[in-house]
C-alpha cells in the first residue's frame, strides 16, 4: 500500500478534475448534460484509480489500476475534444485542460514504467516489494561461490 497523496501524478490529476468540474459547470451542463457527465466521469476516474491502485498491497495490482487510469485519460481526451468541437467549452479553456491532461498522461506512463520495473525486480528478488515512491535500491547478490549473501563456501 502506498500513500497516494504523495504521488505528484495524483495531485495533478486531482487539480485537473477540479478545473474540469468548474469548466463544465453552467451552460455546458444545461446544453450538453450527457457530455458534461461523461467528461467529468472520465477525468475523475484518473485520480480515483490512482488512489484505488495505491491501496493494493502488490505492484501488479497497482499497475492494473494505473492502466485503467491511463484508459480513462484517453477517454477524457476524446470527450474534451468533442466539447471543444461542439463549442461547449472555449478554445482557451480547452488548451489549458488538454495540456494538463497530456502532462498527467505522461506522468502516468512514467509511474507505470517504474512500477513494472519493480515488478520485474521483485520477481528477481523472490517477491519482496518496494514502494514506487522511493528509488530502487540494490540488494546483495548471491554469487556462484556463495550459498547465502556473506557466507562463502569452499570451492570443491
Amino acid at each position: 500500500m502506498y500513500p497516494f497523496r504523495r504521488l505528484t501524478v495524483w495531485e495533478k490529476s486531482h487539480q485537473l478534475t477540479l478545473r474540469t468540474y468548474r469548466a463544465t459547470d453552467g451552460a455546458m451542463t444545461r446544453r450538453y448534460p450527457g457530455l458534461s457527465a461523461q467528461l467529468r466521469r472520465s477525468i475523475a476516474a484518473i485520480p480515483a484509480n490512482i488512489a484505488g491502485g495505491a491501496g493494493h498491497a502488490t505492484d501488479p495490482r497497482f499497475n492494473r489500476y494505473l492502466e485503467i487510469a491511463l484508459a480513462s485519460a484517453r477517454e477524457a481526451d476524446y470527450h474534451l475534444l468533442l466539447a471543444r468541437d461542439l463549442e461547449a467549452i472555449d478554445g482557451r479553456e480547452y488548451a489549458i485542460l488538454e495540456a494538463r491532461l497530456s502532462e498527467v498522461q505522461g506522468m502516468l506512463m512514467g509511474l507505470r514504467k517504474r512500477v513494472l520495473e519493480r515488478v520485474r525486480q521483485n520477481g528477481k528478488r523472490g517477491g519482496r516489494t518496494a514502494s514506487p515512491l522511493t528509488p530502487h535500491t540494490s540488494h546483495p547478490k548471491v554469487s556462484r561461490r556463495t550459498m547465502e549473501p556473506g557466507r562463502a563456501t569452499q570451492p570443491t
